[in-house]
């Protein structure tokens, strides 16, 4: 029999262990507590950290500065790493998991991509970054005049803009010479904003202009400096397969490999251009859609596709259409409808034939994501979440996006409407495989920015696409800039299609369309992966990717 004496003795030693391990983490400042309020109370701190030191209006992106961030970061993730989510429910271990990433992010940012000191790109406000250096809103349509209390701040802002260029010559030591090309690329654009900035100054606040023509000056200056130095910089651009893949995994929970994307999105493309080359024979005797060629025309046709598609989805149960998602609110009443991209861009071209697809993308999979996102009040999976400086959402907002628009074709959203239609929705898919295969390609680095945009022109149908075209330009800059950012998009399709496919294998004859896609809307603007995990409760993925999770 267990004696009293010996029961005395071992629960003494198991309190002197406690209390010794509960003084070891005191020691090296890790919390001791596994609540959730704890995760919750790291997630806030680490995004006021995640802020750089300003001095003066100037982001300090130093050397200096950018190791005793790395140095901070490093102690949040021993504070993470000391907490047990394996005892909480899925969707907490899912915000554990949220967490976990957006350290990763910081941690890649410093270890890889670098861009205070590999990308000139970096300190141009119009093309932003991780977190922009300059903040300043050089359109200003309508913020004048400013308040009396805005105005020295303003001041202020424009006044840093010389010392910030002067930094950023100084912090590009590791400068990659397809980003500077890129860089250079946006210089004059850049610089006339800040012309059209001092002119609209000058009605309102003439003190100001002078400050604006200085702006104006170092970004010219900096664009000259750039190409002075543009031999100097030649760190490749892409960062290479192992970084890819560690990025996609590590940050976005991305399940798929570097050469599995590949095979993929080859894939995709095969059947893209099998389905167009079909439709186009199944149509080959009907008429032309008809070029919405004006402004006006365009815009009436957008109207109408805003509020057909909202009846479509209420009509045929696809998903739940709250009150609050208006086509009328669709656009900012106080923003000028503009006119139409000239010269055409391949998106441009598809939504003046059918306006639907595109919208469907638009309207349906960003608008409708962001007004849902804004509603959200969990503390990380919520709004909060989009104050993250590296864009982590991106796959799960254009993966769905992408899937809309085949998902709502298949559904009959295009079948009262002129049959040709289908074939734009099948070359707007096929545009994501254009911009995606480059972006695998170059951070491989197989090809250059330039390859690129050449490769995306000869991919595309119908030679709507050319490798001067502003949007080939922008999206191959973002591919560039932010690795998967178009693999990401048709990759992120891929991964709804499978969740579509095992919920529906899940539930039988119980699967239930709309309770699906409210179900796959509610997760919110988290990975697929972890989507996934919620719904169907397969952890596979998951435990593959992230083993400390159990």
């Amino acid at each position: 029999m267990f004696k009293k004496s010996h029961f005395t003795i071992i629960l003494i030693f198991l309190l002197t262990l406690t209390l010794a391990c509960c003084a070891q983490k005191e020691e090296v400042g890790v919390a001791s507590n596994n609540d959730y309020d704890v995760l919750v109370s790291i997630f806030n701190e680490f995004f006021e950290f995640e802020n750089p030191e300003v001095i003066n209006g100037v982001p300090n992106y130093t050397t200096a500065a950018m190791e005793e961030q790395r140095r901070g970061l490093k102690e949040f993730q021993k504070r993470l790493a000391a907490i047990d989510p394996n005892t909480w429910p899925v969707s907490q271990k899912i915000d554990y998991l949220l967490v976990w990433r957006e350290m990763n992010a910081m941690e890649f940012y410093h270890r890889v991509l670098k861009p205070w000191s590999r990308d000139p790109v970096f300190y141009l406000p119009s093309q932003g970054g991780a977190g922009p250096v300059i903040s300043i809103d050089l359109h200003m349509r309508n913020g004048l005049p400013l308040p009396e209390n805005k105005i020295n701040e303003f001041s202020k802002q424009l006044r840093a803009v010389p010392e910030i260029y002067e930094q950023a010559k100084k912090n590009l030591t590791e400068a990659a010479g397809d980003l500077a090309a890129i860089a250079i690329h946006y210089i004059d654009s850049e610089a006339a904003r800040y012309q059209y900035l001092a002119n609209r100054l000058a009605e309102y606040h003439p003190d100001l202009v002078p400050d604006a023509k200085r702006a104006q000056d170092a970004v010219n200056n900096y664009g000259k400096w750039l190409e002075e130095n543009k031999s100097k910089m030649t760190a490749p651009a892409g960062i290479g397969v192992e970084n890819y893949n560690w990025w996609m995994k590590n940050v976005h929970l991305f399940p798929y490999t570097h050469a599995e994307c590949q095979t993929i999105v080859e894939s995709e493309y095969n059947r893209i251009i099998t389905f167009l080359k079909l439709e186009e024979n199944k149509n080959r005797n009907l008429p032309k859609l008809e070029v919405a060629d004006t402004k006006e025309e365009y815009y009436k046709r957008l109207d109408i596709a805003l509020n057909f598609v909202l009846d479509f989805l209420r009509d045929e149960k696809i998903l739940t259409v709250p009150d609050w998602l208006e086509a009328a609110d669709y656009s900012d009443p106080n923003e000028p409808r503009g006119p139409l991209p000239a010269p055409p861009t391949i998106d441009s071209r598809a939504r003046e034939r059918e306006v639907l697809p595109g919208e469907t993308h638009e309207f349906i999979g960003h608008n409708f994501d962001a007004q849902r996102l804004e509603r959200d009040n969990r503390p990380i999976r919520g709004k909060q979440c989009v104050k993250s400086f590296y864009n982590l959402g991106w796959i799960r907002s254009e993966g769905f996006a992408v899937s809309l628009e085949e998902l709502l074709m298949q559904a009959g959203v295009l079948d009262n409407r002129p049959q040709r239609g289908r074939e734009i929705e099948y070359l707007m898919n096929a545009s994501h495989m254009s911009l995606s295969l480059p972006d695998l390609k170059m951070h491989s680095n197989e090809i250059s920015f330039t390859d690129a945009r050449k490769l995306c022109a000869k991919i595309m149908p119908r030679n709507w696409s050319d490798e001067n075209d502003r949007m080939v330009w922008y999206e191959q800059e973002s591919n560039l800039r932010f690795p998967g950012f178009h693999t990401g998009c048709v990759m992120g399709k891929a991964q709804f299609m499978k969740l579509f496919r095992e919920r529906a294998m899940q539930l039988g004859e119980k699967f239930d369309l709309r309770q699906f896609m409210d179900g796959f809307l509610a997760a919110g603007m988290i990975p697929m992966s972890l989507t996934r995990w919620e719904m169907t409760g397969y952890d596979d993925e998951i435990k593959k990717m992230c083993p400390f999770i159990k």
